[in-house]
């Protein structure tokens, strides 16, 4: 199944916006963000998309300050690219009030990881790394089970206006090494592959 985008009011403002992404009531266990000002729906993710993830987020945890959570249904706002965004791990510092419950300003995440979906990869390569930057997210993890030269895993870091520096491009198999503060290793060769 793939996403489905809802039209929006080209001159509806940000804060119009997120109320309908906070109030309409959108199908249970769909994914719905905010790219690019556009609201997308899209379904629940397969089983090696979620393994994928669950392997990166149990290395994770064995280098991730106590008072820091990994989370994967968290979402990010970047209001300035007119995005609501839910990667799928982010890491951050534990607000003990946050603003809200819907959601935290991207500004806080210290890495977001994404695993591409068929369906739509385009956002996990383009239009979310574009956010992440533009908010300042030190770094971004994109794991792409569909590149079209075979799966990769490429880590971005220094991020500047709406880019990043690649730090490093892996095929399936390798390794790759994310910076402090995280310092650890990621086998890519434990990602299930078709």
């Amino acid at each position: 199944m793939s996403a489905l985008t809802v039209s929006q009011d080209p001159d509806q403002n940000w804060d119009d916006l997120v109320r309908y992404w906070e109030e309409m009531e959108w199908p249970e266990g769909s994914k719905v963000e905010i790219i690019e000002g556009i609201i997308t729906v899209s379904p629940s993710p397969a089983f090696r998309h979620n393994v994928i993830a669950e392997r990166i987020q149990r290395r994770l945890y064995s280098v991730t300050p106590d008072d820091w959570g990994i989370f994967q249904t968290l979402s990010i706002a970047v209001p300035s690219r007119l995005g609501m965004l839910i990667p799928d791990l982010l890491v951050t510092p534990v607000q003990e009030r946050p603003e809200t419950d819907s959601y935290i300003p991207a500004a806080l995440a210290e890495l977001v990881v994404e695993v591409t979906s068929k369906s739509n990869a385009r956002h996990d390569r383009v239009s979310k790394p574009a956010a992440y930057a533009t908010a300042g997210i030190p770094l971004y993890l994109l794991v792409d089970p569909w590149a079209p030269g075979g799966p990769t895993a490429t880590l971005y870091g220094e991020p500047k206006g709406e880019g990043y520096r690649t730090l490093s491009a892996v095929k399936f198999g390798d390794p790759i090494k994310l910076p402090e503060p995280f310092d650890v290793t990621i086998d890519t060769g434990e990602f299930p592959v078709d």
